[in-house]
Formats: C-alpha cells, sequence, structure tokens
C-alpha cells in the first residue's frame, strides 16, 4: 500500500472485527449456528440508512443472474443482499484486509459464501479484466480517494458495454469548512470530497449516460435525526455502526448530520449505463 492508502486503512482499522460481531450476535441470545442477515444488518452496511438505501438502489435495475462488482465493499452487506435478494453474484473489493476477513467470514455464517466473494486491493486499481460485470455498485467510498479520476475510470473499464454504475455517495454542495472527525476520515487530510456535478462531468467524458438522479440529502437528515435521539434515549445499539467506529461514533454522526443540515454537503445516488 501507498501511505495514503496506509492512513485509510487504519482509520477503518478494528482488530478482532467478526469475533466482536460473533460475541454481540451471542449476547443476544442468537444461535451462532442459525444467524439470518436481519440479525447482522445493523452493523453490515456502512452508508447512510443502511441496507433500506441499498434495496432502493437494486430496484432501480434489473440486477436478475448478473455479475456485480462493490467498489469498496466494507463488511459486505450489500453484496449479500444483493446475492440473497436479487439473485446475482457479487464480488467485492475493499482496501482493509480486516474488512475483506469479516466480509468472508460472515458470508459464510449466513450461507452465502457461494454467491458473494470478497478480496483486498484498491478501487483505483482493480484486478479484473476488461468488461468483466454487468453492474459496477459503489457507496460512500470516493470521499477517500484523491484520484477521481482513475477511481471512475476503473469502474467504466470493468463494466460491460451496455452495463450499469450505480452510485451513493457523500458529495459537497457548497464551499466551507468541514469540520472533522467525519464516518470516513477523523482528519482533513484523509478526505477528498467533491461536487456531485464534479463527478458527473468525469463520468459522462468516460462514456456513461446518466439514467437517473435522486437527492437523498433529506431522507439522510431524517435518518439521523431519529438514530441519534434513539441513541440520546436508549444507549448505543447492542450491535450497530458503534461497532466500527467506537466512542467516536456520535461525534462522527452529528458532524456529518450538522454539515447536511447546514447545506455543506449532501446524499445522491444514481444510475448510468456505459455506451453499447
Amino acid at each position: 500500500m501507498n501511505p495514503l492508502d496506509q492512513k485509510i486503512e487504519a482509520h477503518y482499522h478494528k482488530e478482532g472485527l467478526f469475533e466482536e460481531v460473533l460475541a454481540r450476535l451471542e449476547n443476544q441470545n442468537i444461535d451462532l449456528n442459525s444467524v439470518q442477515r436481519s440479525d447482522i444488518a445493523g452493523v453490515d452496511e456502512f452508508h447512510v440508512r443502511g441496507a433500506a438505501v441499498s434495496k432502493e438502489l437494486a430496484a432501480s435495475i434489473d440486477l436478475n443472474d448478473k455479475k456485480v462488482l462493490d467498489m469498496g465493499s466494507g463488511l459486505g452487506g450489500p453484496c449479500r443482499m444483493l446475492a440473497d435478494e436479487f439473485n446475482c453474484t457479487a464480488t467485492g473489493i475493499d482496501l482493509s484486509p480486516e474488512f475483506v476477513r469479516t466480509a468472508n467470514a460472515l458470508s459464510k455464517l449466513v450461507g452465502l459464501e457461494d454467491r458473494t466473494f470478497f478480496i483486498q486491493g484498491s478501487a483505483t486499481r482493480l484486478p479484473f479484466e476488461a468488461n468483466s460485470f454487468d453492474v459496477v455498485w459503489t457507496q460512500h467510498v470516493q470521499m477517500n480517494i484523491p484520484d477521481k479520476e482513475n477511481f471512475y475510470s476503473e469502474a467504466h473499464r470493468v463494466l460491460k458495454p451496455g452495463g450499469y454504475f450505480l452510485y451513493y455517495d457523500i458529495f459537497r454542495k457548497e464551499d466551507g469548512n468541514i469540520q472533522y472527525p467525519m464516518p470516513w476520515a477523523s482528519q482533513e487530510n484523509l478526505s477528498f470530497l467533491i461536487k456531485n456535478n464534479e463527478m458527473a462531468h468525469i463520468v459522462e467524458d468516460l462514456g456513461l449516460k446518466s439514467i437517473s438522479k435522486t437527492d437523498q440529502t433529506q431522507a439522510g437528515i431524517a435518518f439521523f435525526t431519529s438514530l441519534l435521539a434513539k441513541v440520546k434515549q436508549q444507549g448505543p445499539p447492542k450491535l450497530g455502526l458503534n461497532v466500527l467506529m467506537g466512542d467516536s461514533t456520535v461525534s462522527k454522526l452529528t458532524n456529518l448530520l450538522a454539515h447536511l443540515q447546514k447545506g455543506l454537503l449532501m446524499l445522491e445516488s444514481g444510475v448510468y449505463q456505459k455506451s453499447t
């Protein structure tokens, strides 16, 4: 890994992550021999609104029997959801060896190891041949990547002609100082925010055509407002994003909520199609 990748990997790293998930499941009296995807849903989708927004995005195209790549797959929740509910095969790549180890172990735990596959690597240097996937998918990853053109060009390269690029991301909306920590960066030197129109220019220049876009900001604000109120009243969930972010969870989520409310940041999802 280059020095920046090492710093980003260290930001997300948590030793013994899979083992902690198992311990928390046991503490809830869940039989480890019959764990369901719903039992781990609170922790395995590391993005705003979790599984709900992933399902919305997945439903926007026909995924049946498709081959999907998740760029920045985290703990693998989206890949497992896609494989289980949309009848496709999903491969995930992530910078963090611990995330990849945990993702593979969680898939085996819930019986989806034959339809989900996770490898360690960089989204800017994908180890796949051109035209390998029907769908390329990414959620809340590009904020850690300074070379946006390389990131999106790799997505375009491995996508089959006529295939779809699906994204759900955090973008800068207005100029102004961003206060850290954030979920993706404890300090500014790990954060590389761009505006949504800058992303659009890059991918359209590559030959991707916009099919749909959805402003997800208000939905994200509502999600965080409810979540933080619940945490204040009841404490952290037994198995939630606090497992990944630890003691900094509330400060990071509060910061992100405030910036969405102020209009400095925005959430957007969308679908592009590669020309045939």
